[in-house]
């Protein structure tokens, strides 16, 4: 079980939930996939039209950076917490 951490800006697209237990695991692409099953609004808002991770969404595994350790092909292992945070922009 992999839980994603929701932050208040993305809860609407989750019925409130800030925090989801997925059972995949393996890579973060994996669990992406199961976000999206079950989740689409919200995975629309993490990837793009082509699957990628959007640009302003940052994405930790375990408090690692995931566009440091292999994007959507970094190794999420059981038990892991993926928390994902949308840039905040302001003048």
């Amino acid at each position: 079980m992999v839980t994603v951490i929701v932050p208040a800006a993305l809860r609407g697209e989750t019925s409130g939930a800030g925090r989801l237990d997925i059972a995949a695991s393996g890579t973060l692409r994996a669990v992406f996939d199961e976000v999206a099953a079950g989740w689409p609004r919200l995975i629309r808002r993490i990837r793009d039209e082509q699957g990628e991770l959007r640009r302003y969404v940052n994405v930790y595994v375990d408090g690692e950076d995931c566009r440091q350790t292999g994007g959507l092909d970094t190794a999420v292992p059981d038990g892991a917490e993926v928390q994902v945070i949308p840039s905040v922009a302001g003048g």
